[in-house]
Formats: structure tokens, sequence, C-alpha cells
């Protein structure tokens, strides 16, 4: 189990099918918790995490100094709904997300947006996670 996440979150770290080139987007990734757990399973892979917030953008980065300086994981202030590649990113191979409203079903007009964007951000054969399975669900990702 990785260490310092809630079990809760451990899991889904753990049952993520992560390969250690993986690239890796978390949507709303809050304090960036699970965020380190994956980078620390990564070895030339990567992982993106946004989040809407500002504030808890700002408390990832300064609980990730380290994640930072090696290049496994990156930080952006963005909402999942305006989330594009931007000249830095390669498409990514697997998404997860946990307690995003977007995509757990809460609200469905703001998840119908995001799975188009991410249809434009992952890869071929990409895997997106949400939490609400055992412990995760996979959701289809469309091809544009």
């Amino acid at each position: 189990m990785p260490s310092g996440l809630s079990a809760r979150l451990a899991a889904v770290v753990t049952a993520l099918p992560l390969e250690p080139h993986s690239r890796v987007l978390e949507i709303g990734c809050g304090p960036g918790a699970a965020a380190r757990a994956v980078a620390d399973r990564l070895v030339t892979g990567h992982v993106l995490a946004i989040d809407r917030s500002a504030a808890a953008i700002a408390q990832a980065a300064a609980a990730s100094a380290g994640h930072l300086a090696t290049g496994r994981l990156r930080l952006r202030h963005v909402a999942a709904e305006d989330f594009v590649l931007t000249p830095e990113d390669e498409p990514f191979d697997v998404v997860f997300a946990v307690r995003v409203g977007a995509l757990d079903g809460r609200h469905p007009a703001a998840g119908a947006v995001v799975l188009r964007r991410l249809g434009a951000a992952t890869a071929p054969g990409a895997r997106l996670f949400v939490d609400g399975g055992q412990p995760l669900r996979e959701l289809t990702i469309p091809r544009r």
C-alpha cells in the first residue's frame, strides 16, 4: 500500500494499471497525495495532476517539491471541462479521477464535455478510471 495515503486512495492508486513509462492524467488532484503516489510508481513516465481550484494546486505544489523536481509530476490549474493538451504534453495513457462530479455521474452535462476533451487528450487505447467500483470503475473514452 502506498505510504501516506488514506486506505481509500491507496486502493485507488494500487488498482491503476500503471507501467513504468505510463503518461498519467489525474483530474481533480486536490492536495496531490494520489498524484505523488502514482509518480512514485513510474520510472520514465509522468503524471499531470489538474484541479479547478487554485488553492488545491498551491497546496499540491507546496507538498510536492521533490516530485516536481524529478519531472515525474507536473501540476496545472484548470477545470477538466477546459483541459486541452499544451505543446509540452503528450497524449495520456491512463486517466483517473476520484470524487469528480463531472465523471462520477453527479454532473452529466459537464461529464460529456470532459469525455470529449479526454478523447482529444489521450492516446489510442487509453483507459479512464473513476471511483465507485471495487475500488475503481472504468469509463469509455470517446475517440474523435
